[in-house]
């Protein structure tokens, strides 16, 4: 995988274009970028080939499909073996409604965003994911109020 010295200014404008709108034709992105579609097509391809673009998706209002909780939950482990930590890890990757799983230090061992529909929802998870697993010693979770910000741009 290329480091970031290896992304020209064409790679860096392509990103940034791509981070905003990445459903608009070469044709599009090419006029945007201000170079020809095959170059830009080519570029794109090297990009997703090099693992710099890891892959396309399409951003989902969690409150028009019924996802309107949010929950920032801290775990820690009783042991922080490296296989118990992967045992977790794993765990935690079979719920579709945890979005994002972080190894984190110092402090707890887990930072996990979930994203769910209500209360009831949680309380369920949090029973299927925390308090059935032997290794879980502790829990904190925070329940979103506002989101005031979110964005999936890095800045390259």
């Amino acid at each position: 995988m290329p480091n970031e010295s290896v992304l020209d200014e064409l790679d860096r404008r392509i990103l940034n274009v791509l981070q905003t709108d990445a459903s608009q034709t070469n044709a599009e992105l090419a006029g945007q970028v201000h170079v020809s579609p095959p170059t830009c097509l080519r570029r794109v391809k090297q990009l997703t080939q090099n693992g710099v673009i890891s892959r396309q998706v399409a951003l989902v209002d969690p409150d028009k499909v019924g996802a309107r909780l949010t929950a920032i939950v801290e775990i820690t482990l009783d042991v922080q073996a490296a296989d118990r930590m992967a045992q977790f890890e794993k765990l935690a990757a079979t719920e579709d409604a945890v979005m994002q799983c972080y190894r984190v230090a110092p402090g707890p061992d887990f930072v996990l965003i979930i994203q769910v529909a209500d209360m009831p929802a949680y309380h369920a998870l949090a029973h299927r994911l925390f308090a059935t697993h032997t290794n879980v010693r502790n829990v904190k979770a925070y329940f979103s109020t506002f989101r005031s910000k979110f964005d999936t741009r890095i800045a390259v």
